[in-house]
């Protein structure tokens, strides 16, 4: 029988040094090779597939494709062509195509946003709005005026292992006894599968993905709600019959679905993981010794990575699996990893007395992902601080236990729950952004909390930044979700939390566990924004422009899918500029 596409093509890698590579994933049904043919003569690449806990997958390098250019690709498997679909709700989209930046080019489209759980079956009302993926999707395909990202990053919960569809529920219900844990959560490796089809194969989506380069990094529901938030928690899930699996079939998957297209061929070359699992013909048992090193072990795998577009460099972070959880040396980054971050920010950055010609930098724009906020509400940062304060004991042992269960009743673990990580973040981007060279901006790029803002500090004289803060423009740049729901109450937590009342309370509770204050200040100037959102930099020179679009529908609701994309736009909602370059 010949081989079938399961899943992909995904357009992840495009080359912006030299401009004529790329990668594209896909999954087949068996074992096979996988090749991309180019509309551009000399252009294409194939690969044999690797097999992972019996699915097949090629991350496939294509070359000799010109600089500047955009080229329509299709896909064969065995010599057969399967992308294209031939399916009917594939007709109406344009070609696939891989666009690749002119050598030299410094101007490029980042669109990011967080937080997408799967879209409905197409005869089920979507509680929770269009999808802002869907949306964007609709309006490249069918507005070819319309711009277009050269790059979607996607900042964490992809998909959501805890929170299950009916339709995947019914699914895992066939397979197994839901009356046992995990319950109506997945399981292993082949329910992740489950989540990424579900995900992946909305005819939106995946045209989407097949056509526009993406970034990658996982958050808490790719495993599981508040993965890793406490060394206490850590030690619970790891107490049950059914964690370890869990853990290790999530780290799995995602090394599988996200993390490898992260990766440039150079990269990719260098993997000893990636080598290994393509030398066997199994790869399940090299890639699984892998993921429970990584489990056991921060400093086991990095899963964070550095592209460059051009003048604007992109660092993503991983702020779950890198973390240091004993709560006297409590750390979002290990020490590996928060040394790998300063390296690769001043990486190329200008010497302080550097001659005229040397003062340039090797990036204008700095673009730090990271899942989970660094400049929160004020009163939720000074909620968090506290809590941790608490959770260390400086208000004893009652009141560390009463901290350690409203950690995770209220998610209270993003950056400020690490105040150390927090101010060797601060201080970091403040070095980054200041003297010779320093880039135009410094952008932190988070989702998680499902609504959208923009947040600047504000630097205090006497810190370790010059008087009137770094050079560059610093900014909080929040955007979440692509596809979710935030309920009412959860709203108005937020709005309080940057209000003066939510200050004061925020102060009070920070001096009760004797937290301190942040060595920063902070101003919201955008927002907040609720509803399926993305954000859009355009980064060219030393300029930024900055735009929140949502998805909205209108009309009357269609009832199926591929008719209901005629009733769904996305809208800006706001525009602005961040950095007026010379």
């Amino acid at each position: 029988m010949a081989a079938g596409l399961r899943l992909g093509p995904l357009l992840r890698h495009v080359d912006w040094e030299s401009g004529d590579r790329a990668t594209v994933w896909v999954e087949a049904d068996r074992p096979c090779t996988a090749e991309v043919r180019c509309e551009t003569p000399g252009a294409g690449g194939s690969a044999r597939t690797f097999q992972i806990e019996g699915h097949h997958y090629a991350l496939i390098p294509v070359t000799g494709l010109a600089p500047g250019s955009s080229t329509a690709y299709e896909v064969f498997l065995d010599g057969r062509r399967v992308w294209p679909s031939p399916d009917a709700e594939f007709t109406a989209f344009p070609p696939s195509t891989i666009h690749t930046p002119s050598v030299g080019e410094d101007g490029v489209r980042v669109t990011f946003g967080s937080c997408r759980w799967a879209a409905s079956p197409a005869d089920e009302h979507d509680p929770i709005g269009p999808d802002a993926l869907d949306a964007l999707a609709a309006r490249i395909a069918f507005d070819p005026a319309a711009e277009r990202p050269d790059v979607l990053l996607l900042l964490g919960d992809q998909v959501y292992a805890d929170a299950t569809s009916e339709a995947t529920q019914r699914w895992l219900a066939a397979r197994r006894d839901l009356s046992e844990p995990p319950g109506a959560e997945v399981a292993d490796y082949e329910e992740y599968t489950r989540l990424y089809d579900e995900s992946w194969l909305d005819p939106e989506i995946r045209w989407l993905l097949s056509t526009v380069p993406s970034l990658m990094i996982f958050d808490d529901h790719d495993v599981i709600d508040d993965w890793n938030t406490s060394a206490a928690w850590l030690a619970e899930m790891r107490d049950t019959a059914w964690w370890r699996e869990r853990v290790v079939s999530g780290l799995m998957s995602y090394w599988v679905y996200q993390h490898l297209g992260n990766l440039s061929p150079a990269e990719l070359e260098s993997d000893e993981v990636y080598a290994a699992v393509r030398e066997t013909p199994d790869g399940t048992d090299a890639l699984r010794a892998f993921a429970a090193r990584a489990d056991r072990d921060p400093a086991g795998a990095r899963w964070s990575y550095r592209r460059d577009f051009g003048r604007t460099r992109v660092l993503m972070i991983d702020t779950r699996a890198a973390r240091v959880l004993d709560e006297d040396k409590r750390a979002m980054l290990a020490a590996d990893e928060a040394r790998w971050l300063r390296e690769q920010a001043l990486d190329g950055k200008a010497r302080d007395g550097a001659a005229d010609d040397e003062a340039t930098g090797s990036y204008d724009h700095l673009l730090i992902g990271t899942s989970l906020p660094w400049l929160l509400p004020p009163a939720i940062h000074d909620a968090e601080s506290w809590n941790a304060a608490l959770c260390r004991g400086e208000r004893g042992p009652r009141w560390a236990r009463f901290a350690e269960d409203l950690r995770r009743r209220a998610d209270l673990e993003h950056w400020a729950a690490f105040p150390a990580s927090f101010d060797e973040l601060t201080r970091l981007i403040a070095e980054v952004g200041s003297g010779p060279g320093a880039p135009a901006t410094v952008c932190v790029l988070s989702g998680d909390v499902h609504h959208a803002y923009v947040a600047e500090p504000v630097w205090p004289a006497g810190g370790p930044w010059p008087d009137g803060g770094p050079d560059a423009r610093v900014l909080q740049l929040t955007c979440s979700p692509v596809h979710n729901a935030i309920h009412a109450s959860v709203r108005m937590g937020f709005r309080f939390g940057w209000s003066r009342a939510g200050r004061r309370l925020g102060h009070a509770l920070a001096r009760h566990g004797r937290a301190g204050r942040p060595i920063i200040d902070w101003e919201r100037t955008g927002g907040p924004w609720f509803g399926n959102q993305l954000m859009t930099l355009a980064l060219r020179g030393r300029t930024a422009d900055l735009r929140l679009e949502q998805a909205q529908a209108f009309g009357r609701r269609a009832e199926r899918r591929h008719a209901d994309r005629a009733h769904t736009r996305i809208v800006t909602v706001e525009e602005r500029y961040l950095s007026k370059g010379p």
